[in-house]
């Protein structure tokens, strides 16, 4: 008996590894994510720049919520367009907008798709938002995330759930702006000639009133 019984422990633990070997693949691979997509990392001062919030490889999505943060001494926040049931966005048509408004340092997003609209399957862009750059420094654009599913008919009671998934923030720099060489190099051109045009009239202006001094002296003492 006591062999048996190891051999069917043996048994259950071989299997159980498996199962799990088999579910982490897959688990990983269909996990969502919500990012913060920039164009370029940094940008110089003055100038504008756009995010895309992106959700990816999302199943039976039904309903987002978003809440994007930033430093608003370093960035500001110039126009936010939302891409809900746009050809390149999430969810389907009809949607609720439950939020959708700006804060200092601060953008609220949230929205659900309403019947008879389908769930969304796939990657799209929740917003699309435009900052300028307002002084030159770092700042962390910190995104917090809620996604949720379609509820199926024979869910007890029939609400919706959070959806797993993963989100990643960005890192923007202001910076600033690079002189081109050439116009350094005209001013410097410029104040060159400028002090040698100088130092030629002082030492003119100077050999003159030497001249006249000289010409006082002999005139004083009566030399030739």
């Amino acid at each position: 008996m006591p062999s048996k019984i190891r051999c069917s422990l043996l048994a259950f633990l071989l299997t159980s590894i498996v199962i799990v070997m088999l579910q982490v693949p897959v688990s990983q691979a269909s996990e969502a994510i919500v990012s913060v997509e920039l164009y370029e990392s940094s940008a110089n001062v003055g100038q504008t720049f756009t995010v895309n919030l992106t959700i990816w490889t999302v199943q039976n999505l039904y309903g987002v919520g978003l809440t994007l943060k930033w430093n608003a001494t370093v960035l500001r926040l110039e126009n936010f367009d939302v891409r809900f049931g746009e050809l390149d966005g999430v969810l389907f048509n009809p949607i609720y907008i439950a939020e959708n408004l700006t804060l200092e340092g601060n953008y609220f997003l949230s929205a659900t798709s309403t019947n008879p609209a389908p769930s969304f399957n796939g990657s799209g862009n929740a917003a699309k938002l435009t900052f300028r750059v307002l002084v030159p420094s770092e700042t962390t654009l910190d995104l917090q995330t809620q996604l949720y599913d379609y509820p199926p008919p024979d869910r007890d009671p029939r609400i919706s759930l959070p959806i797993a998934h993963v989100t990643t923030d960005a890192v923007f720099h202001g910076v600033i702006p690079e002189f081109s060489s050439t116009p350094i190099f005209l001013v410097f051109l410029f104040l060159a000639v400028l002090a040698s045009i100088l130092v030629k009239q002082i030492f003119r202006m100077r050999s003159r009133q030497n001249l006249l001094v000289d010409s006082k002296t002999r005139e004083y003492t009566g030399r030739p």
